[in-house]
């Protein structure tokens, strides 16, 4: 019977709304039953009835609890960093965040999921114990951390792979298990970046190896629709195999060494030649500026002489004249003895200078 065709004492009334208004309701109803309401101990024909009163209450309490419990179960609450699914008869109905919430007892079905917390996954070493000190276990990992470069070298890698749930719903019903496929895309990602890059480049290059590894695994786990973000990934250490670390620490010295002496070789480079090509523009323009003078005076001197050339075609024995007087001008100052020979004499005769003093 609907609880809108239900009579009670007071006549007929609305049924409950809401959870909290059927659970009232039954409390109601259970007082009245231990109260003596209702129909009583007899039956409809005024005879006692077959079962004892005793045994009817404890059937009617015994319901009741079972009410109150399944009323009780109809409450959940989501703590912070959680979603729940919550599934209708098996078929995802929604997703509720933190808070309390309700459910339909016995039909509804809640998977509260952790999308904070950031989990973890090591490769090639599992930590033992983490304190100030922590501790790892590096025996029985090989096939997890050797791999093969593009230059056929053996490389021994160890990494860490952080990732959260992005989405509820797919990380629990679309992947069977998310761990396992974490781990093994995780593994297939870092393989085949492994397997395109040189040893060499790789250790030079270890954050770019780090981004190509956490794109790839992006991209194949939404692919896969798993509900996963992946966070980062980690490198730990990125070494040769023990087998050959001797030979590849030999190799590392030669080119450290050979490093070395390009530097140097760069270093004296970047000293020798800037002052080579200094001086070479210093004698370049030094050159250019005794050009320049000697031809200025080059021709400073043609134009003097043409212009003496002219006046001497006007006025031979004037000019010739005056050019005598003028050298003789220049000459006579610096010089300190003066010889007069005569045509007739054959000795020569040194005159005294008067303009120095007598010693």
């Amino acid at each position: 019977m609907a609880w809108e065709d239900e009579q009670d004492p007071w006549g007929k009334k609305k049924g409950p709304q809401t959870p909290e208004e059927f659970i009232a309701v039954l409390i109601q109803k259970v007082k009245e039953a231990f109260s003596g309401g209702g129909s009583g101990g007899e039956g409809g024909s005024g005879r006692p009835s077959s079962a004892g009163p005793g045994l009817g209450k404890i059937g009617l309490v015994i319901g009741v609890i079972l009410l109150i419990s399944v009323a009780g179960s109809a409450f959940f609450t989501v703590n912070p960093g959680e979603e729940g699914v919550v599934l209708r008869f098996g078929r995802y109905l929604k997703a509720v965040g933190p808070g309390l919430n309700f459910k339909i007892p016995l039909v509804d079905v809640v998977t509260k999921v952790d999308v904070k917390t950031v989990r973890k996954e090591e490769f090639g070493f599992r930590t033992l114990r983490s304190a100030q000190r922590t501790q790892y276990d590096k025996r029985g990992y090989d096939n997890e951390s050797l791999m093969l470069t593009g230059d056929k070298n053996v490389i021994d890698f160890e990494w860490i792979v952080q990732y959260k749930i992005k989405d509820p719903f797919n990380y629990l019903f679309k992947v069977k298990n998310i761990t396992e496929a974490v781990r093994d895309i995780s593994e297939t990602s870092i393989r085949q970046s492994v397997g395109n890059m040189d040893f060499d480049y790789i250790l030079g290059n270890r954050q770019l190896l780090a981004d190509s590894t956490t794109k790839n695994m992006q991209e194949i786990l939404d692919r896969y629709e798993s509900g996963v973000y992946v966070v980062k990934v980690q490198l730990q250490d990125v070494n040769p195999p023990d087998a050959v670390k001797p030979a590849f620490n030999e190799v590392n010295e030669a080119d450290q060494d050979m490093k070395r002496l390009v530097n140097e070789a760069e270093e004296n480079y970047n000293r020798e030649i800037p002052r080579a090509r200094g001086r070479a523009k210093q004698v370049l323009e030094e050159a250019q500026g005794y050009a320049v003078q000697r031809v200025n005076k080059a021709e400073g001197e043609t134009s003097r002489f043409l212009d003496i050339l002219k006046e001497y075609t006007r006025s031979r024995d004037v000019t010739r004249k005056r050019m005598y007087l003028e050298t003789m001008q220049d000459v006579l100052p610096k010089v300190d003895e003066v010889f007069i020979v005569d045509e007739g004499q054959k000795g020569i005769l040194p005159l005294l200078n008067l303009n120095k003093s007598n010693k």
